[in-house]
C-alpha cells in the first residue's frame, strides 16, 4: 500500500513541475545554438554534411555488396542521427546536475528534472533532424538513383526511437549521478562514446566485416544495443516494403529489456544518491 501511495506522490510532483520542465527543455534548445548565427539551421545542416563527407570516403568500401545498403546515404545518415542523439542526450544528461548548481543551491526543484529536462531537449532537435533524412530519401526517389521504397511500415521507425529516448535517459541519470561524485567520468565517457562509434555498424555493415557467423566477434558487436536500435530503425525506412523480413523481433526483446534495466538502476541510483550532491557541486 505504501508503495502504491509513493507512485502516485512521485507522480503528483512530477506533474507540479511540468511546466518547469517545460521551460527548461525551451531554455536548453535556445542555449544549444546560441551565439550561432544559422541557428537552429545547424539542426539541418550539420547531419547532412556530415553524411555528405562520410559517403564520399567511405562508400566505395561500405557502401556496396550487401543487400541491407540500399542507399548509402541513407543508411550512413540514419545511422548517424540516432547515434548522436543518445551521444549528446547522454553527455548533457551527465552535466546536468553540475551545469545547473547555482539553481539547486537556490531554489528547491526535484532534481530529476535537469537530466530529464538535458535529454529532452536533445530529442526535440533529433526530431527536427529526422527532416534530414525524409529530404535526402525523397531526394534520390526523384533522381532515381538508389530510390528507396517507402510504404506504411516507415511508421514502425518509432519503436527504436522510443525504445532509445527511454535507453538514453536511464543511462543519462547514472552518468549524472557519477560526475557529480568523479567529474573525471567526463574524460572517460568521451573515449567510449568514440569506440562506441566504432563498434557501432553506422558508416559499415557487419557482413562486410567478413566475421563467421556466431563468431565471438560478432556477437560482440551485436550485444552492443546500439546495433539492435540502428537494425529495427533501418528496417522500418530502407526496408519498409519488406519490413518483416527484416526486423528481428529477439532484437527488440533484447533491447527493451536493457532499456528497461537501464531505467530502474538510473533513477533508483539518482534517488539514491541526490541527496548528498549538494555536498559536491
Amino acid at each position: 500500500m505504501s508503495s502504491k501511495i509513493s507512485v502516485f506522490r512521485h507522480r503528483d510532483n512530477f506533474l507540479k513541475y511540468r511546466y518547469l520542465l517545460g521551460e527548461l527543455v525551451k531554455k536548453n534548445v535556445k542555449l544549444q545554438y546560441r551565439n550561432s548565427v544559422l541557428g537552429m539551421f545547424w539542426t539541418f545542416l550539420q547531419p547532412l554534411l556530415t553524411m555528405i563527407v562520410l559517403s564520399i570516403v567511405f562508400s566505395n568500401i561500405f557502401g556496396r555488396g550487401s543487400e541491407e545498403v540500399v542507399n548509402y546515404p541513407v543508411y550512413l545518415l540514419s545511422g548517424r542521427l540516432l547515434h548522436e542523439f543518445f551521444t549528446q542526450s547522454t553527455k548533457r544528461g551527465m552535466r546536468a546536475v553540475r551545469t545547473n548548481a547555482s539553481i539547486i543551491k537556490k531554489v528547491y526543484v526535484p532534481k530529476y528534472i535537469y537530466p530529464l529536462s538535458s535529454v529532452l531537449s536533445t530529442f526535440v532537435t533529433f526530431i527536427i533532424s529526422l527532416v534530414v533524412l525524409a529530404v535526402v530519401i525523397i531526394f534520390f526517389n526523384i533522381i532515381g538513383k538508389d530510390p528507396v521504397a517507402i510504404s506504411w511500415n516507415i511508421f514502425f521507425a518509432v519503436i527504436p526511437i522510443i525504445i532509445l529516448f527511454f535507453m538514453s535517459l536511464g543511462i543519462g541519470m547514472i552518468l549524472c549521478t557519477l560526475d557529480v561524485f568523479f567529474k573525471d567520468v567526463e574524460n572517460f565517457y568521451d573515449v567510449f562514446t568514440l569506440l562506441l562509434f566504432y563498434l557501432t555498424p553506422i558508416v559499415y555493415t557487419v557482413d562486410r566485416l567478413g566475421f563467421a557467423p556466431g563468431s565471438w566477434q560478432e556477437t560482440i558487436l551485436k550485444i552492443n544495443p546500439m546495433y539492435g536500435i540502428l537494425e529495427m530503425f533501418r528496417a522500418a525506412v530502407l526496408h519498409s516494403t519488406e519490413f518483416f523480413a527484416f526486423f528481428d523481433i529477439n532484437q527488440l526483446w533484447y533491447t527493451m529489456g536493457f532499456t528497461a534495466v537501464m531505467l530502474v538502476v538510473g533513477f533508483a541510483f539518482f534517488y539514491k544518491c541526490q541527496d548528498r550532491f549538494i555536498l559536491h557541486i
